[in-house]
C-alpha cells in the first residue's frame, strides 16, 4: 500500500490574496494528494505547527506581498528547530528571479513564478516529494 502525499499550502503573512494559492491546493488535490490549506494571514509558526501535525511531506508558500525572503528564512529556521527538515519546502508567487537562488540556498527546494501551470506543479511535487514518501 503506498502513501498518499501530504502537503500544506499555505498563505504566510499579510497577503490577503490566495486564488493561487486555492487553485495550486485544489490541483494537488485533485491529482490524488492529501491537500490541507491553512487560510490567510499564516505565522510561520502556525504554519510550522500545521505541517507537523498533519505530518506533512511538504509545505506550499504563496507569498505575493514581497516578504518572501523573510517569510520562507523563518520556516525554515523553525522546521530546522522542530527537527523536521525532510518536509519539502516549496513555493510560489511574485518572486524575482534574483532572489531565488538565495531562496534555494536557504533550503526551498523549488519556486514556481507567474506563468508555472498547475500540471508542472504537480509533476514537480510527485517527482520530489513522492521519492520520500514511498
Amino acid at each position: 500500500m503506498s502513501s498518499r502525499i501530504r502537503v500544506v499550502v499555505a498563505k504566510p503573512g499579510l497577503d490577503g490574496h490566495d486564488r493561487g494559492a486555492k487553485v495550486v491546493a485544489r490541483a494537488l488535490r485533485d491529482a490524488g494528494m492529501e491537500v490541507i490549506y491553512t487560510g490567510l494571514h499564516q505565522t510561520p509558526e502556525q504554519i510550522v505547527e500545521t505541517a507537523i501535525q498533519e505530518d506533512a511531506d511538504a509545505v506550499g508558500l504563496s507569498v505575493l506581498s514581497g516578504a518572501h525572503m523573510t517569510l520562507f528564512r523563518r520556516v525554515l529556521e523553525l522546521l530546522a528547530e522542530r527537527d523536521a527538515r525532510d518536509i519539502v519546502v516549496f513555493g510560489g508567487g511574485i518572486i524575482p528571479d534574483a532572489d531565488i537562488p538565495e531562496l534555494q540556498q536557504l533550503g526551498v527546494a523549488k519556486i514556481f513564478t507567474p506563468g508555472a501551470t498547475t500540471q508542472s506543479i504537480v509533476e514537480w511535487v510527485r517527482g520530489n516529494v513522492a521519492q520520500s514518501v514511498a
